[in-house]
């Protein structure tokens, strides 16, 4: 009877509970995501990822990831940069990466930029805002991220 009454008990719980932890890291569209400083002294430094299906074309629908980015580390801190870019990856398969344009403030913009044409699967994929330089088109270190499995 005791067992009964647990596998009773634990078929109601899997049964009522709709937010199961999913298997894939694939987050249900659309979803936000904040994105972390990585320099946690960079206290202010935040942004936040808006990803979602879009269709643009008569073709099939594409993801869309838009940024938008506040508070970050004026560029001439960081190195030989110029501006801001959205950077999105799944490793070992593709990378992505997108201007971000400051606002019309003088002091302190905001940044924000989208891409409009991913067609991978949103699975594992990493999003950052990173320094660039535009005539080199080097890179910089992360300055803000998150994995889209927390994804919301």
């Amino acid at each position: 009877m005791q067992q009964f009454i647990l596998v009773l008990v634990l078929v109601t719980t899997i049964m009522v509970s709709p937010n199961q932890i999913r298997a894939d890291s694939s987050p249900s569209l659309p979803c936000s995501v904040i994105l972390e400083p990585l320099n946690k002294q960079n206290k202010n430094t935040k942004g936040v990822a808006l990803v979602y299906k879009v269709k643009l074309t008569p073709s099939f629908p594409r993801t869309s990831i838009s940024i938008h980015a506040l508070h970050l580390p004026d560029l001439s801190t960081l190195g030989n940069y110029d501006m801001y870019e959205g950077f999105a990856f799944i490793p070992d398969e593709i990378s992505l990466r997108f201007k971000l344009y400051p606002s019309a403030e003088k002091y302190d913009p905001t940044w924000a930029g989208r891409i409009d044409n991913i067609t991978a699967e949103m699975k594992e994929v990493q999003i950052q805002v990173r320094p660039s330089n535009s005539k080199t088109k080097k890179l910089g270190p992360p300055i803000l991220t998150n994995n889209i499995k927390y994804c919301k």
